[in-house]
């Protein structure tokens, strides 16, 4: 077995590689042909008619400031459910996957349930069984700032994401060498401390790339919000709105759905940039200084 094989993967060989390009290039021309077809029938249907896009992209049009008006009202509550959710997910994960990991076995065991329960739901189901939950039990949450609706969907998408989150702090803290907890032990810090100082900080370099992909996700599970029907005003639901009054649901949706890019993609550049700003740190912070040069050489 060669070093680029394993049990897993071999390498193709050379029947394989063209069997490979064949199949890419057959599969690139259908969905150009799907493609094709697709803006043939949208075409014949006058989808590209400019009253259409009129009030999405002409500034002349009486309903263009009202409509980027509840565009950004919509893209508002997104961002303020998203950044909650964020938040409050990236704090329980935390506490929950920290104490996954500290806890003896025994006491480790509702940790566990907790984890598997809520990972194997759906996030919408979740969502909708807090929303029924707190309904039904008459919790109360009107001290809370903002719409009831909001929390219903900032609540789920916590339970939902923070046991993620535990899992990518757990996997990686799990790829750090084992030297590195047994030297903080070594000096005398207490294993909460070894996780503290010397472990999680370490570990957040190695799970930033999959954190990002889960805070991404958090972003784009607002949108479920409208799907159930809680009322709350985030950007899809607006979309939503302007599209049954505007009756062009094909391009309110698309210019939606190319807002959600937009702030997606930023967000993993934002990542991307992060991650090479720590390796960057990392790798000066392990250089060796350079030694003064002896005197007469």
């Amino acid at each position: 077995m060669t070093d680029s094989s394993s049990v897993l993967f071999d390498v193709p060989g050379p029947k394989a590689r063209r069997r490979a390009q064949v199949l890419t290039v057959v599969g690139g021309l259908v969905i150009l042909a799907l493609v094709a077809l697709a803006v043939m029938r949208l075409a014949e249907r006058g989808q590209f008619d400019a009253e259409l896009w009129s009030p999405w992209i002409n500034p002349t049009d009486e309903n263009f400031a009202q409509v980027w008006r509840l565009v950004g009202e919509g893209l508002l509550a997104t961002v303020i459910a998203a950044a909650l959710a964020i938040a409050l997910s990236l704090v329980v994960g935390i506490a929950v996957g920290v104490t996954r990991m500290m806890f003896t076995p025994i006491l480790r065991i509702p940790v566990v349930a907790f984890i598997e329960l809520f990972r194997g739901l759906p996030v919408v189901i979740t969502i909708v069984y807090v929303w029924r939950a707190i309904v039904e039990t008459e919790v109360p949450i009107d001290w809370l700032p903002g719409d009831d609706a909001l929390w219903y969907l900032v609540i789920g998408l916590t339970l939902y994401n923070s046991v993620i989150i535990a899992e990518i702090l757990r996997a990686g803290v799990a790829s750090l060498p084992r030297g590195q907890r047994e030297a903080g032990l070594a000096i005398g810090m207490t294993p909460w401390q070894t996780m503290r100082s010397i472990q999680l900080p370490q570990a957040f370099r190695t799970m930033l790339p999959a954190l990002v992909s889960q805070l991404v996700v958090i972003l784009k599970d607002t949108s479920l919000v409208a799907v159930i029907g809680l009322g709350y005003r985030e950007l899809l639901d607006r979309g939503n709105q302007i599209a049954q009054f505007l009756d062009n649901p094909i391009q309110s949706l698309f210019i939606v759905g190319a807002i959600y890019v937009v702030i997606n993609y930023t967000l993993s550049r934002i990542a991307i940039w992060l991650e090479r700003r720590l390796s960057r740190a990392s790798s000066s912070a392990d250089e060796p200084e350079a030694e003064p040069a002896a005197a007469g050489a």
